[in-house]
């Protein structure tokens, strides 16, 4: 706990930089840091809150001020203290990065009590896949969305840039991956079932029942487990997932990028799943298939090097077009097979084979998108000036 000195002497420094100013003020490098951190610590919170949420409701009936929601709530708490600063100051970004910051808290905040709504009229949400959680998963993807802008545009070159910039990219990506939970917790607890043992209290399992009109047996544990339909699984972690991957890759700019940002978020799940077992709640499968998409994305982005693309623009457009798909079926092929091995090594959701057609199509959109708009609307970082001598 931080004296009253700390606190005087912090106050001190801070309060000369609470002046109204318009978005892109130069920032000076320590506030700059600051309120990137202060990012860091909010974020962290909500992960550790959401890691925590899913597996809770694997075990016990819903209540507002369970602890992963207080959690995430001191999590939200400080988001929204820094959207009021960067939005009252316009320190630390840009026009765009704060109107993403903006809209994405303000469309969390507005989600958070159509949640409880939806939930005092329909009683226990089954799936995470809900409309009223899918605001919620928008909010955040455009909040963090604007926090990595903010960063990218902002911090000074160097190796803390780089490694904080993938922290952004890891939180981002688990906030598109955190839907997919409810099948990685959903396939054990059927297994749970199948061996004769419960990972959810009666009362919960009671309650399920009790809303879909049956009582508690296998086909209940389904609908409750995996009520959606097995290809969504797939599908929804190769076009979103990688496409996050896709992304950081290009933002970074470097070989290594996407698996450094997919090992991140395994290495958190791997490190969550003991943490939450061994205190009594139920594990999930862990997608470490992700690493082996990270590595793909890297290889297939070698063919962007100068010497690669001088051959190929040499041959012509339909080598280019038939490299495509070449690369993409490979792709597609490491991925599916990864998450098939693993089905049968470390457990994972049902897979849907025939879906890697729709997957590949959609990650092919997904990737010529995210390179189109890196082409023409992402402009490259200034680095921050040297910070001006702040006076009260």
């Amino acid at each position: 706990m931080k004296s009253p000195a700390s606190i005087k002497k912090a106050a001190e420094w801070a309060l000369p930089y609470w002046t109204r100013g318009q978005a892109g003020r130069e920032t000076p490098n320590d506030l700059f840091r600051v309120l990137y951190f202060g990012w860091l610590v909010a974020l962290t919170l909500k992960l550790l809150g959401s890691a925590w949420d899913v597996s809770w409701h694997f075990k016990w009936l819903r209540d507002d001020l369970a602890p992963p929601h207080l959690l995430n709530s001191a999590g939200t708490a400080i988001v929204v203290a820094l959207t009021i600063i960067h939005g009252y100051t316009g320190y630390g970004v840009d026009k765009l990065a704060l109107r993403l910051i903006q809209w994405g808290t303000g469309i969390f905040l507005v989600a958070v009590p159509l949640d409880l709504i939806n939930h005092r009229v329909n009683g226990l949400d089954i799936t995470s896949w809900s409309p009223s959680h899918i605001m919620l998963y928008v909010g955040t993807f455009f909040m963090i969305a604007g926090v990595i802008r903010g960063w990218f545009m902002g911090a000074p070159p160097g190796r803390e840039r780089t490694f904080v910039l993938a922290a952004f990219l890891a939180f981002f990506l688990e906030n598109v991956h955190f839907p997919e939970q409810h099948q990685e917790y959903g396939i054990l607890s059927v297994g749970a079932w199948d061996n004769n043992a419960v990972y959810a209290e009666p009362i919960l399992l009671q309650f399920a029942a009790d809303q879909m009109g049956r009582p508690v047996d296998r086909t209940m544990m389904l609908g409750f487990a995996l009520p959606v339909p097995d290809f969504l699984y797939p599908v929804y972690a190769v076009v979103a997932g990688l496409s996050v991957l896709v992304v950081a890759r290009l933002l970074i700019g470097r070989f290594g990028a996407a698996t450094l940002v997919a090992g991140a978020y395994v290495a958190f799940r791997t490190l969550i799943w003991p943490l939450l077992t061994f205190t009594g709640f139920p594990p999930s499968a862990v997608p470490f298939f992700l690493v082996v998409a990270g590595l793909a994305v890297d290889v297939a982005f070698l063919l962007r090097m100068p010497a690669v693309r001088a051959v190929v623009g040499a041959v012509g457009a339909t080598a280019v077009a038939y490299g495509a798909l070449v690369v993409q079926s490979k792709i597609m092929g490491a991925v599916y097979g990864a998450v098939k091995g693993q089905e049968g090594l470390a457990g994972a959701p049902p897979l849907a084979t025939p879906s890697a057609v729709w997957a590949g199509l959609g990650l092919l959109a997904a990737w010529l998108a995210a390179e189109w708009i890196a082409r023409r609307r992402v402009p490259a970082p200034a680095p921050i000036e040297a910070p001006a001598v702040v006076t009260a």
